[in-house]
């Protein structure tokens, strides 16, 4: 037991060491192609079960396997793991304030109108698909896989299909629970009582381009550490894209977002000043690099997070701002609307997309149903979180154009490359009510249609 312990902690030490000197060993895309293997072996004795069991052939899991071959051709591309099984017409979508403006026209008293029933089919479609699957509810859930990765968090009960994947998961279980997890957790401290320390004493040294390569290095030592915390593989791409100054925009599925980008580059933080221990890291940071905390009653003050963010941008010594524009979590699945107000600054804008791989760990942060804690306990009872960054070319907004157009331009470019659907509807619909111009509206689109040419 003692040399159990020895051997614990020298493992400990060796993370601690390759991430002060920054390198890696290969050991977790080592793990990770384990795992890849392990998930094959399980898919493979899971259909050879369903094969020779008329009752799981008839289940929904068969179902589900048929519908992805048989709706993407159908539905032009959106299958089942996409979480939309609907094909859905452009109707009852959010509109731009300037479509809004052109669209709505008083239409004179003295019109002669004819119903006709038919007129009303179109919206009867849409109100029956927003029952069974709206666009915004589905992307706050998690993402459906199309094979087990022998993870307990579903109701279908895979792992005792066979006594072979049975044994597998009982292993799995173990060395999740009782190697990984103490392990994780044991870093994870480490890493955050380093971070805090490192970023402290850095603080102290003169303002000067000695200090911002000093801190560059410290903080990517020091988020590399905590990124061993939750096992994470992260395959960037396009690093001559890498943003340096300017407006970093990207879309947000958890608060590891910040963990993955920072672990390659260094950016300044913006969001709302806390007290306690976040409020200690905040502290800790804004000595070490240059970030923008808010207090609360300034957050909703438009103009003034626009013009911090002006001066942050007009110095081209600080780092790139890293901002999410979507305001919410979203499960890796779509990109949601960005708010306009990044975007009004001016300067460069870099997007990145960020897209993970749901086979080895959900990445996504279900803030209205778990909490922080609930949250990383979940992270590190996972495999592995593995995930591609896209740096994407520079862009500018164009002449004549809005700053709502601007964001949509740079929206679409993320969600294209990330492989991820593009949605007009804001993320705050999660928390939210529609707003009140969206139905008055599709009344208004409704009353014309009612209406004979």
């Amino acid at each position: 037991m003692f040399s159990f312990f020895i051997l614990f902690f020298l493992l400990i030490g060796v993370l601690v060491l390759l991430s002060a000197i920054n390198k890696s060993i290969g050991a977790r895309k080592l793990y990770v192609q384990l795992l890849l293997k392990i998930f094959e072996f399980g898919r493979a004795n899971i259909e050879s079960s369903q094969r020779h069991d008329e009752i799981h052939t008839e289940s929904k899991e068969a179902g589900d396997e048929k519908c992805e071959s048989a709706l993407e051709e159908k539905n032009g591309g959106v299958t089942c793991n996409g979480n939309s099984v609907i094909s859905r017409d452009n109707v009852l979508q959010p509109v731009t304030d300037k479509e809004s403006s052109s669209n709505i026209q008083l239409e004179p008293k003295n019109v002669q109108v004819s119903f006709q029933l038919e007129k009303c089919l179109t919206y009867v479609k849409a109100g029956v698909e927003a029952i069974i699957e709206d666009q915004v509810t589905s992307r706050f859930e998690a993402e459906e896989l199309k094979n087990w990765n022998l993870l307990t968090r579903t109701n279908r009960r895979y792992e005792f299909i066979s006594w072979k994947l049975t044994i597998i998961w009982m292993i799995g279980f173990f060395v999740r629970y009782v190697v990984l997890m103490p392990l994780r957790v044991i870093v994870c401290f480490i890493g955050v009582i380093w971070l805090t320390v490192c970023t402290s004493v850095v603080g102290c040294l003169p303002e000067g381009d000695k200090k911002r390569a000093i801190v560059h290095d410290v903080l990517g030592h020091c988020f590399s550490l905590l990124s061993s915390a939750i096992s994470a593989v992260v395959y960037y791409h396009n690093i001559e894209n890498r943003p340096s100054s300017g407006i970093c925009v990207a879309n947000h599925t958890s608060p590891i977002d910040v963990l993955v980008l920072m672990c390659d580059t260094t950016y300044s933080l913006i969001g709302q000043r806390h007290g306690g221990f976040l409020g200690l890291l905040q502290r800790a940071l804004a000595r070490a690099s240059p970030h923008i905390w808010f207090e609360r009653a300034e957050v909703k003050d438009r103009h003034t997070v626009a013009e911090r963010l002006r001066q942050h941008v007009s110095d081209p010594k600080n780092p790139p701002i890293l901002i999410f524009p979507e305001g919410t979590c979203i499960n890796n699945t779509s990109v949601m609307q960005f708010k306009k107000g990044s975007f009004e600054v001016g300067g460069i804008i870099y997007p990145v997309a960020i897209k993970y791989d749901p086979r080895f760990g959900d990445a996504f942060w279900n803030s209205s149903k778990y909490s922080m804690m609930q949250y990383l306990y979940m992270m590190m009872t996972s495999w592995a979180i593995v995930c591609d960054v896209w740096y994407l070319p520079p862009m500018y907004r164009q002449e004549g154009e809005s700053a709502i157009d601007f964001a949509n331009r740079v929206k679409s470019v993320i969600a294209k490359q990330g492989g991820l659907v593009d949605l007009v509807w804001d993320g705050q619909l999660k928390r939210l009510k529609p707003k009140k111009e969206w139905m008055e509206m599709q009344q208004i689109e409704f009353a014309k249609s009612l209406k004979n040419d």
